[in-house]
């Protein structure tokens, strides 16, 4: 099957058609980072009100992210959640991204009946019937609009922990672990932001310099 080249509102009108009555995407921002939370939105749409432009946010540019963050904190039902460093280490980064997405879902202002959820795993125990969707970002406009709250909230995050945390240029690779960020980690050592469990962190902690970049 084809797929569309925009994301569209097909998974909710389905939904919806099938008895649902607060339909919402989810999606997660941070598992790739050595550093920093892992960050979950859930965001309920309303067919007359979406924003236009709505797509995975990574094919958008930070300033029209930006845009579409301030119109769906307007327009849609949005929930944002987090999982933390400590939670990361401690259950691994798929169980606690989809903590973060449990989180989201259950911060909503009314119940979600059915979740879209960016993936091909759900997340266990959740209160509402779900549905993973492969690159639902790119698919669904509910998803897509949660990838951008996700990633917007995420980076001003990792913005201010910059400042807290100077020479690791987490303002522009976001925790990710870029050359810079691994020389930085040899040079300055472990922040209590950094992910413990992440191979080239824990490397590092264990004075393992062959990961010189």
């Amino acid at each position: 099957m084809i797929r569309p080249p925009f994301p569209d509102f097909s998974f909710e009108t389905a939904a919806l058609a099938r008895g649902a009555r607060v339909v919402a995407g989810v999606d997660e921002v941070g598992r790739g980072p050595l550093a920093g939370p892992v960050t979950a939105a859930a965001v309920r749409l309303f067919p007359g009100s979406i924003p236009l432009g709505l797509n995975d946010s990574k094919k958008l540019s930070a300033a029209r992210r930006e845009a579409l963050f301030h119109a769906l904190m307007e327009q849609a039902q949005v929930s944002i959640a987090h999982a933390t460093v400590a939670e990361i280490d401690e259950l691994n980064i798929l169980r606690a991204s989809h903590l973060a997405m449990q989180r989201a879902l259950a911060g909503l202002p009314e119940p979600c009946d059915h979740a879209l959820i960016d993936g091909n795993l759900l997340p266990r125990g959740l209160s509402c019937a779900a549905q993973a969707i492969v690159k639902g970002d790119g698919r669904s406009l509910s998803i897509a609009a949660a990838s951008i709250i996700a990633k917007v909230t995420r980076d001003a995050i990792m913005v201010d922990l910059a400042q807290q945390h100077p020479g690791y240029g987490w303002e522009a690779n976001a925790g990710y672990p870029t050359k810079a960020h691994l020389a930085a980690l040899l040079n300055l050592g472990v922040t209590p932001w950094h992910r413990r469990s992440f191979k080239p962190v824990h490397n590092i902690l264990y004075q393992d310099k062959s990961l010189t970049p």
